[in-house]
């Protein structure tokens, strides 16, 4: 199963603004949703009520929180975030922007 994978603008905004090698890291990471949602190094999060899943992908110290569809196969890229200081305390906003 392939997956399609969708880059929020803001998301891709802080892909393109990252260090050159890390950028590269998570571009290649972010295509390999496509084949497998669900890598290691990725988690489920729980989060309110969800139709679709709520997930993060731990790349070093870089977290890519993601949305997956299953029964659209799609994924959607939401933000690239640095830990620490990043505490998922923005994932309300994150997720009001799809709607």
């Amino acid at each position: 199963m392939t997956y399609r994978v969708y880059v929020t603008p803001d998301a891709f905004a802080e892909i393109k603004n990252m260090p050159g090698n890390m950028r590269q890291r998570i571009k290649r990471a972010v295509d390999d949703l496509s084949n497998n949602p669900f890598p290691p190094g990725s988690k489920q999060l729980e989060w309110q009520e969800l139709e679709f899943k709520l997930c993060r992908l731990q790349i070093e110290k870089w977290r890519v929180i993601y949305l997956v569809n299953e029964t659209e196969l799609t994924v959607d890229v939401l933000g690239v975030r640095k830990r620490p200081p990043y505490d998922y305390g923005d994932l309300d906003a994150l997720l009001s922007d799809l709607e």
